[in-house]
């Protein structure tokens, strides 16, 4: 005895030399030591003795034995640490006398006489106090976790985590907000337990009676450490807490997604789902009939009506469209947000756009924000109208929502660029792309270097032609032929023929389109010698002029006033048999100009008969070789038909217009006599 007291005043000096390193939470669930030999006898001693001589006695308090099988635990580790070479017997004898003082402590109505006659010092006290505020703790967690794991499948946290997920909530929002409400249905719990409980101690306190005493807690063995059962089957270790998590996940899926039995549709209400896709979406209303299914069927469900949507839209998209429309408000349908996000996606595809946004104010109306499939839906709806601004805000939401875009989200967004002439917004993309991983697509390339080409900036569409090198993708022949076509209108053609020549080099053989707009390249400068030596070169490839480029030299001729040489190529171009609305254009500008009025009248003839295909740039062009001619009256129509097509004319033809009005007016005579 007088050694255990001895080893339990200098523990103390030891123990303080120690390092003190926080306790984790791992610490309480690692696997544990194995348990010591419990030493039974209550009175101390360092004489080993053999099990059998010693009955087994713990305490009979659970939530002490637990507390102080943890406290051992983790206070053996330091005790061994201070004395390397103790033996195990009077290691747990130490262990044995300071679990007494801290029951002794715990227990406030202990008698004096239950407290070991043992003074342990400053720094031991400290060390015990810190192990046991970090086992309360642990304990008081562990058992939190335990209650709420009753409360996550309580019938009302299931119910609010259903409508999140109906409402697009998902991933670790969806995971919190369930912890969340569990901790709250707790809270009411517990608080209406602390109720019932002051009732019914204010209860015995009206009757007199009188609590029971409480047992002292009287230490005479160790506790041990209860280890948890581990459980493997095929290699897998399914005591981990994570197959918890799994079994809640294969819970909710199956309420989810295992699909219900639809009702059958027999007899009558089979005839009237045939007579209800007969209908004509345009001039009948399915409402009636849909009532009159849904008395038939007897209280349908969701799985009931969205068996008639499939075999309607099977049938008649239009009257699926109507028909999807009225059961959004539907009480037995229980619309969800997928319901407006999928029509507005069939709308939207369907070219259907102004339906598409009634929908999405009503889904709005119904007071469902769109969520992130919806945001996709919008994106690419907007992207392809060209409406760039409601679809980068649609993309931003995605973006802040945490969601990662992918190529097809990338690709609708700049062609949404292009569509609204700001291609430099679709570079901007193209980088972010890139430092995302993601490649983008010949076609994202291509279709920005043309957007550039088409708007005069060559610099951008330069850029862009060095980032699909450095990308691996190789130009193709529409980005030639933009940079080409670009170059040729601003009047540098040698810059154009460089690219049409870097062209051949990368093995893009010259099509019709880009001959044509190295020839148009050429014409800006009228360097005839130079576009026939250039067609001469091609033709001994094989090459023939096509439709394009005959119109060009058609063009071209015109302005140089060589009527037969324009015929010539004219007469090639009408063999092909395309649209040849420009071909008239160009006539008419050329047989006004050197005065041909019989050949004129023939063209503009034409031109009147396809008016509303006519763009403003062909307008003003008929109109300047009209006034060019001194065709007055026939310029005055050719306005008459751009104010009809809501086209303003330019200045120049109202100008040259009024000059030639007033000098045709007669002179009025002034009066005066000579």
């Amino acid at each position: 005895m007088r050694a255990a007291f001895s080893l339990s005043r200098h523990l103390g000096s030891r123990l303080s030399l120690l390092r003190q390193s926080p306790l984790s939470l791992s610490h309480l669930h690692t696997v544990s030591v194995p348990p010591s030999k419990i030493l039974q006898d209550p009175t101390p001693t360092l004489l080993p003795q053999s099990p059998s001589q010693t009955p087994l006695t713990l305490i009979q308090d659970e939530p002490m034995n637990d507390f102080l099988s943890h406290f051992v635990h983790l206070l053996r580790p330091k005790l061994v640490e201070a004395f390397p070479d103790i033996a195990r017997h009077v290691l747990d004898q130490m262990l044995l006398l300071i679990c007494q003082k801290v029951v002794h402590k715990l227990d406030g109505d202990a008698a004096v006489s239950d407290d070991p006659p043992v003074e342990l010092s400053d720094d031991l006290w400290k060390t015990i106090w810190d192990i046991s505020n970090s086992v309360h703790q642990a304990m008081i967690r562990d058992k939190m976790r335990h209650e709420l794991k009753k409360y996550l499948h309580h019938d009302e946290v299931k119910e609010m985590c259903r409508f999140a997920g109906d409402i697009g909530i998902r991933g670790p929002l969806l995971r919190e907000l369930r912890f969340k409400w569990a901790r709250e249905k707790h809270e009411e719990v517990e608080f209406y337990k602390s109720l019932e409980k002051m009732y019914e101690e204010g209860t015995k306190q009206e009757r007199g009676e009188e609590e029971k005493p409480v047992e002292k807690l009287n230490v005479t063995a160790l506790p041990e450490r209860k280890s948890r059962i581990k459980y493997k089957i095929y290699g897998l270790d399914l005591s981990d807490p994570k197959w918890a998590e799994v079994a809640e996940g294969v819970e909710m899926a199956e309420n989810e997604f295992v699909p219900e039995e639809p009702k059958p549709v027999e007899g009558s209400c089979r005839r009237l789902e045939n007579k209800l896709a007969a209908l004509d979406p345009g001039q009948a209303d399915p409402a009636p009939l849909l009532e009159e299914w849904k008395e038939l069927m007897e209280g349908p469900r969701r799985i009931d009506w969205e068996g008639l949507l499939e075999r309607i839209k099977e049938k008649n998209l239009d009257l699926y469209f109507k028909v999807a429309e009225l059961l959004l408000s539907e009480e037995a349908f229980k619309t969800t947000i997928r319901d407006y996000s999928r029509l507005i996606d069939l709308y939207s595809k369907s070219n259907k756009i102004e339906d598409a946004k009634r929908i999405l104010s009503k889904m709005t109306e119904a007071g469902l924000e769109p969520d992130i499939i919806t945001s996709v839906t919008l994106v690419h709806m907007y992207s392809q109208l060209g409406n760039l601004d409601l679809a980068q805000k649609h993309f931003k939401s995605l973006i802040d929502a945490g969601f990662k875009p992918d190529l097809k989200l990338y690709t609708s967004m700049v062609k949404a660029c292009i569509k609204a002439g700001r291609p430099k917004a679709g570079e901007m993309l193209v980088r972010e792309m890139e430092a995302r991983d993601i490649k983008p697509t010949e076609e994202i390339y291509a279709g920005l270097v043309q957007s550039f080409a088409k708007i005069g900036d060559l610099n951008g569409a330069q850029t862009i032609m060095n980032m699909m090198q450095f990308s691996g993708v190789k130009p193709d022949l529409e980005c030639y032929t933009a940079l080409i076509d670009a170059y040729g209108k601003l009047g540098h053609p040698e810059e154009a023929r460089n690219y049409f020549d870097e062209m051949e080099k990368f093995g893009q053989k010259p099509n019709d389109g880009s001959t044509a707009s190295m020839v148009r390249a050429y014409m800006k400068k009228n360097c005839l010698d130079k576009a026939l030596d250039l067609l001469l070169t091609l033709e001994k490839g094989g090459f023939k002029p096509g439709f394009e480029t005959n119109t060009v030299l058609v063009d071209w001729m015109g302005q140089l006033q060589l009527v037969n040489e324009a015929e010539h190529f004219a007469g090639i171009v009408r063999e092909t048999g395309q649209n040849l609305l420009e071909l008239h254009v160009i006539l008419c500008d050329m047989y006004a100009r050197v005065r041909s009025e019989p050949k004129m009248r023939e063209s503009i003839k034409v031109l009147e008969g396809k008016k509303r295909e006519l763009n403003s740039e062909q307008f003003e062009r008929v109109a300047s070789g009209l006034l060019a001619g001194g065709f007055v009256d026939d310029v005055k129509r050719v306005v008459n038909w751009m104010k009809a097509q809501k086209l303003e004319p330019s200045e120049s033809i109202k100008v040259a217009l009024m000059t030639s009005q007033s000098m045709l007016r007669p002179r009025q005579p002034s009066g005066r006599r000579w």
